[in-house]
C-alpha cells in the first residue's frame, strides 16, 4: 500500500493541528505541496516541512515516525486508510473519523475518538479524559466504530457515548460511562469512582468491583446471557482481549435507577 512518511525533525515549540494530514486530505498533491501546508494550532507560522521530513508517495497509508502530545487532531475526520504514529499524540485523536484505522505507539490527549462514527483506533498506551465522549457544549459522544485502550483511559470514559465499542484494559478514571445512551465499555485493570453515573442504556463490563458503586444500580443477580460469550468470543477474534473476560456467574447491576436508565452494569464474579 502506498503511503507517506512524516518522520520527526524537531519537537514544536507550540500545539499543532495535524487534522489535514489523512489520505482524503491529502489526495491527488505532491511530496512539495504537502510539504508546504500550515499547520495551525499556535502564535508562530508553522508548516510541515519545519517539523517533518516526508518521504514516500499519497497513497492509503500515512506513517509518523515520532509523535508528540503536543500533536492534536492526528486522523481528524478520517474516512478511511491507516496512520500509524511510533510515538505520542495530543488532544482529539480520530475525532469525528467514519472509516479507517489509527494506531499510536505511545498514549494519547484529552478526547481520543470524539465523536467517531465508525473506523478502529488502538492506543498502546495511556488515554487522557473523556476518551470516545463529546467536546464541551456537546450532546453525542462517540457513535460508532471501536476504541482500544491498552494502558489506562482517564476520567469520564465513553461519556454520552451513542454505538460502539470501548475497551480499556489497563482500568479508568472516574465515571466511566457517564451519561450513556448506548453502546457497550469493557474494562479490565479496575474502575474508579461512579461507572455508568446517569447512563440511560448500554452495557459497562467490569472485571472487577469498582472503586464506588453508585447506590442507584440494583442488583439483579447472576448474569446469564448467551450474549456474553459470543462478545467475549469476537474481542478475543478481533486481538482485544486474549482470553475470556468473566468467570462464572457475573453479577448484574441495573441503571442509572436516578435517570430512571436501563443501562447495566456486569461485574465479573471473581472480582476480589
Amino acid at each position: 500500500m502506498s503511503g507517506l512518511t512524516f518522520t520527526l525533525q524537531q519537537e514544536p515549540v507550540q500545539r499543532l493541528d495535524l487534522s489535514a494530514l489523512t489520505p482524503q486530505g491529502l489526495a491527488g498533491k505532491s511530496v512539495a505541496e504537502v510539504e508546504k501546508i500550515e499547520l495551525c494550532g499556535g502564535r508562530n507560522r508553522v508548516t510541515v516541512g519545519d517539523c517533518f521530513r516526508v518521504s514516500g508517495t499519497v497513497g492509503e497509508a500515512i506513517v509518523f515516525e515520532g509523535g508528540s502530545s503536543r500533536f492534536d487532531c492526528i486522523g481528524a475526520e478520517l474516512a478511511g486508510g491507516s496512520i500509524r504514529v511510533a510515538g505520542d499524540a495530543g488532544a482529539l485523536l480520530g475525532r469525528r473519523m467514519s472509516g479507517g484505522s489509527i494506531v499510536v505507539e505511545g498514549s494519547a490527549g484529552a478526547l481520543a475518538g470524539s465523536q467517531m462514527t465508525d473506523g478502529r483506533i488502538e492506543i498502546m498506551g495511556s488515554a487522557g479524559e473523556l476518551a470516545g465522549g463529546p467536546a464541551a457544549g456537546e450532546m453525542r459522544g462517540m457513535a460508532g466504530g471501536t476504541l482500544v485502550i491498552r494502558g489506562r483511559a482517564g476520567d469520564r470514559l465513553g461519556d454520552r457515548m451513542r454505538r460502539g465499542t470501548i475497551a480499556a484494559l489497563g482500568g479508568c478514571g472516574d465515571y466511566a460511562g457517564s451519561r450513556m445512551i448506548a453502546g457497550t465499555i469493557l474494562i479490565k485493570g479496575g474502575a474508579g469512582r461512579l461507572p455508568g453515573y446517569l447512563m440511560r442504556r448500554g452495557s459497562i463490563l467490569l472485571d472487577r468491583a469498582p472503586a464506588e458503586l453508585s447506590p442507584t444500580f440494583v442488583p439483579t443477580g447472576p448474569w446469564f446471557s448467551a450474549f456474553a460469550s459470543l462478545l467475549e468470543r469476537e474481542l478475543v477474534k478481533e486481538g482485544i482481549i486474549e482470553r475470556p473476560f468473566f468467570g462464572q456467574g457475573p453479577m448484574r447491576y441495573a441503571g442509572d435507577m436516578a435517570v430512571p436508565g436501563k443501562g447495566e452494569l456486569i461485574i465479573s464474579a471473581l472480582a476480589g
